[in-house]
This record gives structure tokens, C-alpha cells and sequence, in this order.
């Protein structure tokens, strides 16, 4: 696979160490069984796969390689190039702006762009609607495109199926930039409909199966469903495709789910169901497939609590916090500085919405085990400054250099 230019601040010797020594011991990736870091009282099980994804370091170096092409230019982001801080403060920091938020709120007006500026598609790409405003302010969109490739490769599979005549069903999170953007590239092809979770498959299945009037479809999928959407019409034969950051279990679970209705209300045997059904496994996200994977093999070692590293608004780190929680204790923290101490440590609820700071997280007992991982858009470095911290703040300090030599040798 492709290697990046990126910034050596995002970069960790001592995680790069360990991800090439089990690279080379997995060549496969079958083994999804976590490292495990001693470190004095302390026991880190760093999950298999972790952190940047091939697609989140294409985004970084195009949009850093932006910024040292275009001296003295105007450099504007669509809007988050990822969902990180520390990462979106660096662009910000180098003089790049933002033109909207991740909500789509409009934070510099499009009539005040011009032809001499410059503009970056962020990661999660963006609509069909958004880039011909941006070639209307004169700008070429594709010049500094840091979409994701596997996110493009989403598109085209539903451009594809979408022509061959299928409706197609979007599983992801309706506001989510990555869904709007391939809502919006699959309704240009044909009838879609995005659905955020399970809850809302199984209603959708009570349409497909005529269990509910019709009329009332617009109003429980109300700005989910393109113009023209005809329920009686666009449920006879559909594709799912995810939005990439989701669960993946949960994405197949809907698509199943969804192929045994339409099978069922339709009368059509199973060896026949590619008439009614698309076959889209092949736009599960890789990096999604892997971390996830990772989390899942970490939990089948025992722990007394998880840590997971990201941004709060990042879709693929909420899910690793999601299968963390249905075991252990966990937190989900953005940073080292979320550490406070050993008795303190401030974090997200991915329940309440809102950051929360719990007292007496670490157990009374030593020593004791802590998983960690983070998302796709957390950097190594950020990974290896956690785990410093948790070494200082259980004054395990002194035992960091040999761990680091270890992993050099």
C-alpha cells in the first residue's frame, strides 16, 4: 500500500515500531490479538490496528503539500479536513480556513471567493451541489481533492448499481458529512434513502412489506429520501451501502435484514435474490473492518478499563467506544491532557453528548491492565503521548525508556 508524506509530528517511533514488528510477524492480519506493553504496574494492550488510515494520510499530505504550493494565497477547507482537533489546529494554524462546519453553518460566505483562491475538499468528500459552487466562484474542486478513495469507491458502486436499476439504501449517520456527500452522489443515479441504525431498518422493512401506509413514510424518514422517492415503487429492489466509518457487523446486519423482507414480501427464493438484492459487501471500509476487528480481539484478553483516543464528533471512534462499553469501563478522551491524574481523567459521553470528568477511574489495586486504542484520524503521536501519561500519572515513569529500547532493538 501507498506511503504518505506526513508531518513527523503525527509520527511515534515507538508505535511504528510496534505496528512493523507485527506486520511482519501478521502478514495476513489474521492474528487480532492486542500487544501487550508492560510498563511497570501498568499493562497497556494496545489494540492490532489503531490510528491513521490510508485514506486520513492522503487527506494530510495533500492539504499540507496545498499550503507550500500556494504561497501568499487565500487556502480555504470545505470544512473539517478530518475529525481531529490537534490536526484541524494545525491547518488552521498554517492560515487555512474553514467555510463551513462540519453541520454545513456557513462560517465565510461564498460570494466573497474568488478565482485566485484556493479550496480543500475535506476527507469525507462532499456533494454534487457544494463542488459546482465551488466552480461557479471560478475554483477547480479537484485541485487539492482530498477525498477518500474508499469513500469514492462507495460512490461508484452506487452509481453502478443505481444504474442497473436499484434503489439504494445509505446506512449512516443522516447529518454526518460522509452520508450527505453520498446521498448526494447516489441520487444523481436513482431513488435513495438514507437509514441511521437498525430501529430505523426494521421500519423501513414495514414499508417494504406494506405493514404501513405509505403517506406516513414521509414523515418518519422526513430529509432522508430523495426528491420523487416513491415507496410503493423505489422497495422492490434496493443495495445497501454504508456510510464508511459505521459498524460494519451493523451494516451487514441491515443488509440482511432488509434482503429478508423484500425476499419474503416479494416471493423470491433465495437463489434467485440478486434480482431483488444488490451484492455491496465490497464497500465495507478496510480500516473500519481492521479497527474494529482489533477492538474485538483486544476485548477477549481481560482488563480493567478501555481508553479510546479521538475526536468526539468522529463516527469510527464513537463505534470503538460503543464495543469497548459492552465489556469494560471506558473513555473516550482526545487527548493526554484529558489525564488529569491518577484520580482524575475528563472524557466524552457518548450518551449525554457532553464532556464529563469522572474521579477515582484507575482501580484501587495494582498492578492493573488498560486497553487503548483510537480512531482513524488519531495520529500516533497522540497515541504514544497517552500512554506516557499514563505512565506518569501511576509513576511508572522510570520504566518508559526500557520499554522504548525494547522496541527499538
Amino acid at each position: 500500500m501507498k506511503s504518505f508524506n506526513v508531518p513527523p509530528q503525527y509520527r511515534s517511533p515507538l508505535v511504528t515500531a510496534i505496528k512493523q514488528k507485527r506486520k511482519e510477524e501478521d502478514k495476513m492480519k489474521r492474528d487480532y490479538t492486542p500487544t501487550i506493553l508492560p510498563i511497570g504496574s501498568l499493562q497497556v494492550l494496545l489494540a492490532r490496528h489503531f490510528g491513521f488510515c490510508y485514506g486520513v494520510e492522503n487527506a494530510i499530505e495533500i492539504a499540507f503539500r496545498a499550503v507550500e504550493e500556494n504561497p501568499g494565497k487565500r487556502i480555504f477547507l470545505l470544512s473539517e479536513m478530518i475529525h481531529n482537533p490537534g490536526v484541524n489546529s494545525d491547518l488552521q494554524a498554517l492560515g487555512i480556513r474553514f467555510i463551513m462546519d462540519t453541520k454545513g453553518t456557513m462560517l465565510f460566505p461564498w460570494s466573497e471567493l474568488t478565482p485566485d483562491d484556493v479550496v480543500i475538499i475535506p476527507a469525507f468528500g462532499t456533494t454534487l451541489e457544494l463542488e459546482e459552487k465551488i466552480r461557479q466562484a471560478g475554483i477547480n474542486p479537484t485541485r487539492y481533492e482530498t477525498t477518500c478513495p474508499f469513500v469514492e469507491k462507495v460512490w461508484n458502486r452506487a452509481g453502478k448499481i443505481g444504474d442497473d436499476g436499484y434503489t439504494i439504501v445509505i446506512h449512516g449517520k443522516p447529518g454526518h458529512e460522509e452520508t450527505r456527500a453520498t446521498f448526494s452522489h447516489s441520487k444523481a443515479h436513482t431513488p435513495t434513502i438514507v437509514v441511521k441504525d437498525m430501529e430505523q431498518a426494521i421500519l423501513l422493512g414495514q414499508y417494504i412489506c406494506e405493514e404501513l401506509p405509505a403517506g406516513q413514510f414521509y414523515t418518519d424518514f422526513k430529509g432522508q429520501f430523495s426528491e420523487g422517492f416513491d415507496v410503493a415503487r423505489d422497495l422492490q429492489r434496493i443495495g445497501v451501502v454504508n456510510q464508511t466509518t459505521m459498524l460494519a457487523s451493523e451494516t451487514q446486519a441491515i443488509a440482511d435484514f432488509l434482503k429478508k423482507e423484500i425476499l419474503m414480501n416479494f416471493g423470491t427464493p433465495a437463489a434467485r435474490s440478486n434480482e431483488r438484492i444488490a451484492d455491496t459487501r465490497d464497500t465495507l471500509c478496510y480500516a473500519t473492518n481492521d479497527n474494529q476487528s482489533a477492538v474485538a480481539g483486544m476485548l477477549e484478553a481481560d482488563a480493567d478499563l478501555a481508553i479510546v483516543i479521538g475526536g468526539y464528533n468522529s463516527s469510527n471512534t464513537s463505534h470503538l467506544v460503543e464495543l469497548c462499553e459492552q465489556k469494560l469501563p471506558t473513555y473516550f478522551i482526545k487527548d493526554e491532557h484529558c489525564l488529569i491524574s491518577a484520580n482524575e481523567i475528563k472524557h466524552f459521553d457518548l450518551h449525554t453528548h457532553t464532556e464529563v470528568t469522572t474521579t477515582g477511574f484507575l482501580p484501587p489495586f495494582s498492578p492493573f491492565r488498560i486497553m487503548v486504542t483510537s480512531g482513524a484520524s488519531c495520529p500516533d503521536a497522540l497515541a504514544e503521548r497517552v500512554i506516557l501519561r499514563l505512565a506518569e500519572i501511576t509513576n511508572n515513569q522510570s520504566k518508559i525508556e526500557p520499554l522504548k529500547a525494547q522496541w527499538d532493538s
